[in-house]
């Protein structure tokens, strides 16, 4: 508390006192931020790598259950091999996965139309990978 000259006592704050806290605090926030975005990213990248091993994982299931790879990703969520169709979390959509078509067989045909997965995501991961690539 401050003592005025009239008698009274001011329970304020001084514009300096104001000044520095805002100082400190800015600079926290200067510390803390760029690492909250990166470690979001971070998260991001895992999870798509998990979803990604997930459908590649449940693809081969099927394919190992029925002898033909599916017709599309949301063949494998009707055939209940998947609750729902997981979603790539870079593009927050679950219709962005750029499908692989099997290889033909030794007659020239092609046993089902998803022979693998890939983020359809565009830019690279912090690795500098192209996400359609994992």
């Amino acid at each position: 508390m401050k003592r005025i000259s009239n008698g009274l006592t001011s329970t304020g704050f001084t514009l300096i006192e104001l000044l520095v806290v805002l100082a400190i605090v800015t600079s926290l926030m200067m510390l803390a931020v760029p690492r909250y975005f990166a470690s979001i990213d971070h998260a991001k990248e895992v999870t798509l790598k998990q979803n990604i091993s997930i459908i590649r994982e449940t693809i081969d299931k099927y394919y190992g259950d029925t002898g033909k790879y599916p017709d599309s990703l949301q063949q494998l969520v009707d055939k209940k091999y998947l609750k729902s169709l997981p979603i790539d979390p870079v593009t927050e959509k679950s219709d962005s996965w750029l499908i692989t078509l099997p290889p033909p067989d030794a007659d020239g045909k092609t046993n089902g139309k998803v022979y693998d997965v890939h983020s359809g995501a565009p830019g690279k991961t912090a690795a500098g990978v192209p996400f359609e690539s994992l």
